[in-house]
């Protein structure tokens, strides 16, 4: 695809889906007013739930040693997938799988009336080769640009899936007296399908993932390693930031590296490119509102130390939180690409993948509704400045209101500011923050149906 044509189709997705997450934002502040105002039936935690959450925890933590030691990649979670499916039919759920290629859902219908709502976690792993010496760390490799590499839950989501899993037993268990329907989604590829490939949240819901029940609202948590254990973080409105993946090649032509002359050297004009990318920010994009970022992540080139190669290729990321910018720091890229390569007499492509997730937005109704559910869940809850990590439960936002939150793993004796971040092959969740992120979840989803249903009965009485 043309790279101009590339990027003006995804400006004009992004402007859709800030369309739609606005729509959808005006459609909750409508309704929630109700809703918010019957919050105190659900404001004590809930004794039922809070023993079968105990109960359940050694399993939770059970489920997340046993996905941590058997990690697959995007798109490949076919053990896991098989694991949550059959415990969902074991619990005697609708239960629907091969969505997004791997993706499962189940659908658990309450015995009384309320709300529809929806709880996502992610399933994939990370191609890292994992450095905690712990018993059950991974030792499973894999392809993976066609290099040998190790996989790691290096991002959590493998206690993210044993957490719903427990959420779901949890309600299954007080199904009776469960108010409204809860969808459970065990999501593929949240950290990018293959290349090539799509996955992830935005093919869930092409193909689907909503079909079982229609949501009126979906939650779903991370955990992190910039909070210590006990900590919950949140923000209302924009979270996490919109992001890009980019491409570059360089074309060069290939000499002797003892003639550099003979030829056109693309490793020197990469760098040149690499060090002009790093004015974009510092110099050239206004950031006093909004912090974006441009980072090169791989670069490759060449075979042996006295070939000066034909060809360079890169690739890296970009994160904004706001479209006009997001699209400026794009041409800036493709202008200084473009140009860089022509002063050396040589031609360089870029390219954004089609594959970006929007920004995190969470419903401000939504958040100021379920904070005090959290605060049932641990005692420091606080908000959190923007993160420039990417989610693509951002898609789920555009569609349905929806509220994202962050569980604290950073043992409390270690800085979470210097401790191993996720995505790091040291990366450490202490599970003592594993029960927190079970109650927060089910303490948000419950309280939310309560409500819901409370307000159903009140216009039932009304009319």
């Amino acid at each position: 695809m043309n790279t101009m044509n590339a990027s003006s189709c995804m400006s004009r997705a992004f402007d859709v889906a800030a369309s739609a997450a606005l729509l959808a934002a005006l459609t909750l502040l409508v309704a929630l007013p109700q809703r918010v105002a019957a919050a105190e039936l659900a404001v004590a935690a809930n004794p039922e739930l809070a023993t079968i959450l105990a109960s359940l925890d050694d399993q939770v933590i059970a489920w997340r040693r046993d996905l941590h030691q058997n990690p697959e990649l995007s798109n490949r979670e076919f053990r896991t997938s098989k694991l949550v499916a059959e415990h969902l039919r074991k619990l005697g759920l609708k239960v629907q799988t091969g969505i997004a290629h791997t993706g499962v859902v189940g659908l658990l219908e309450g015995g009384k009336p309320g709300p529809t709502i929806a709880l996502r976690a992610d399933m994939d792993g990370l191609p890292v080769t994992e450095q905690v010496d712990v018993p059950f760390k991974s030792k499973v490799t894999t392809t993976y640009r066609g290099e040998t590499v190790g996989v790691m839950h290096a991002c959590g989501h493998d206690s993210h899936t044993a957490v719903l899993m427990g959420v779901a037993e949890a309600f299954t268990r007080m199904r009776a007296d469960l108010p409204g329907k809860v969808l459970f989604i065990f999501q593929p590829a949240e950290e990018g399908a293959p290349a090539g490939e799509h996955g992830g949240a935005s093919l869930m819901l092409e193909e689907g993932v909503f079909d079982l029940a229609m949501p009126e609202a979906v939650f779903g948590l991370h955990v992190m390693s910039t909070l210590k254990v006990g900590t919950i973080g949140y923000r209302g409105g924009p979270l996490m930031a919109g992001s890009d993946s980019w491409r570059i090649v360089v074309q060069g032509r290939q000499t002797h590296g003892a003639r550099p002359w003979g030829g056109i050297d693309p490793i020197v004009i990469s760098a040149q490119i690499i060090n002009a990318l790093q004015t974009v920010v510092s110099r050239q994009v206004d950031i006093t509102e909004n912090p974006a970022v441009v980072t090169v992540g791989a670069i490759k080139g060449g075979i042996r130390n006295n070939i000066v190669p034909d060809e360079v290729e890169m690739i890296g990321t970009i994160r904004t939180f706001d479209i006009a910018q997001r699209q400026d720091i794009i041409e800036r890229m493709q202008r200084i690409v473009e140009k860089t390569a022509a002063a050396s007499g040589t031609t360089a492509t870029f390219a954004i993948d089609p594959g970006g997730n929007p920004v995190v937005l969470n419903n401000n109704a939504l958040t100021e509704a379920v904070v005090p559910s959290l605060r049932k869940a641990a005692a420091d809850v606080r908000t959190v400045p923007l993160v420039t990590g990417a989610e693509d439960f951002a898609y789920y936002a555009q569609k349905v209101p929806s509220f994202f939150f962050f569980v604290g793993v950073t043992p409390a004796d270690q800085n979470p500011v210097t401790a191993p971040s996720n995505h790091s092959p040291l990366f450490y969740i202490d599970e003592a923050g594993i029960p927190i992120a079970s109650r927060a979840l089910a303490n948000v989803a419950y309280d939310y149906l309560l409500r819901g249903a409370a307000t159903t009965k009140q216009s039932a009485a009304g009319n």
